[in-house]
């Protein structure tokens, strides 16, 4: 018997007593316009098909692994999902603080009866890691920039270049990305990147490269954050998830365009947290079956602009649920868009990402 089946028969029983409770799942994601078509594509059906349980939505997954860290140790996990980047997803894999799990078993078929794992396929980058889109960070830029002369950003090195496009900057506040672009605009190959880093030398360049436009730069640690503070002309051009860009720019009809060069793809999903109860597990998994079926991946596309992990969802991407415009063009994986593309090493970056962030930290205090 299906868990959602359970609560609802649970359910009746518990109104028929007159003491009918909520179940509370909190589910952990990146907020903004993300946590908004999570919201809309699967909590809110979720909801109203299970209407004894009610979704708490926590914006903490940019911290994720070292809450996740200190809530292992304490011996008290309160997340019942987490939505992680896959670097994330692997290192929490390894340090035996997400679940492993049998995809073909926790997750849906689809509709053709192809079993999950196929479907989901390279994706599945970890036993831990259950797919949900393909993003990209990118950058974006006003469009009315009265220093720029009329020239506007069309190569990632532009970032770089305070002199044809003076202003402020915003990029994220932790090293990834960040140190593969100061790279590229360094000089360095795009196959060399990562071997580069792997090195001290590597790693001062990098920093050096960055070091041009620190002074310049504002750090944002939320997703949201550099679409408000482009909006707000707060900076002229930073770096962010391209979904939220999209919405800055078609919903909120900001003057702001997309920079694509040297976008770098990314994978984006769901983990369990180890340590929770077997009820709580349950739920969760419920939930997971329901939420990464092919319709609802394909139902996210129509909120916000990332594509869905599975092969069998993209057929089905349509048009945006309120503008009516056809989405597809407007993904990163568009070919319009995707010229000039930097593929992220997440097995690199789990490796490496502890030794670097204690860096990158070290320099942005200096």
């Amino acid at each position: 018997m299906k868990l959602r089946t359970v609560i609802l028969a649970g359910t009746a029983l518990a109104m028929a007593s007159g003491a009918a409770t909520a179940m509370d799942m909190t589910i952990v994601s990146w907020g903004g316009a993300y946590s908004a078509s999570q919201n809309n594509a699967y909590h809110k059906p979720y909801m109203e098909l299970n209407p004894d349980v009610n979704i708490i939505n926590d914006e903490s997954s940019a911290e994720a692994v070292a809450k996740l860290r200190a809530m292992n140790e304490a011996g008290n996990v309160t997340w019942d999902l987490v939505d992680v980047v896959a670097s994330d997803a692997i290192r929490l894999c390894d340090e035996g603080l997400a679940m492993e799990i049998d995809h073909d078993t926790v997750l849906a078929a689809a509709p053709d009866g192809t079993p999950a794992s196929e479907d989901f396929g390279d994706l599945i980058v970890s036993e831990c890691f259950i797919p949900q889109i393909v993003y990209s960070t990118t950058f974006g830029y006003r469009t009315d920039v009265a220093d720029w002369g009329g020239n506007t950003p069309d190569d990632i090195c532009d970032v770089f270049d305070l002199e044809t496009f003076p202003g402020k900057r915003s990029l994220e506040k932790r090293p990834i990305n960040n140190v593969e672009w100061a790279l590229l605009c360094d000089g360095v190959a795009k196959d060399d990147v990562y071997s580069v880093l792997e090195t001290e030398e590597g790693q001062a360049q990098a920093f050096a490269k960055l070091d041009t436009i620190k002074d310049q730069t504002v750090w944002w640690s939320a997703g949201a954050e550099t679409p408000q503070l482009l909006a707000d002309g707060e900076v002229v051009i930073g770096s962010t998830y391209n979904g939220r860009l999209f919405a800055l720019i078609e919903e909120q009809k900001q003057p702001v365009a997309m920079l694509w060069d040297a976008q770098v793809f990314d994978l984006d999903g769901w983990i369990i947290p180890t340590g929770l109860p077997e009820e709580r597990v349950a739920a969760v998994k419920d939930y997971l079956m329901f939420a990464t079926d092919t319709q609802r991946l394909a139902d996210q596309a129509k909120f916000i602009s990332y594509g869905p992990a599975r092969k069998s969802s993209a057929p089905l991407v349509g048009q945006h649920a309120e503008l009516g415009i056809d989405m597809a063009p407007h993904m990163p994986t568009d070919p319009n868009n995707a010229k000039n593309t930097f593929l992220y090493n997440y097995e690199w970056w789990a490796d490496y990402r502890d030794d670097i962030d204690a860096k990158f930290q070290a320099w942005l205090a200096r």
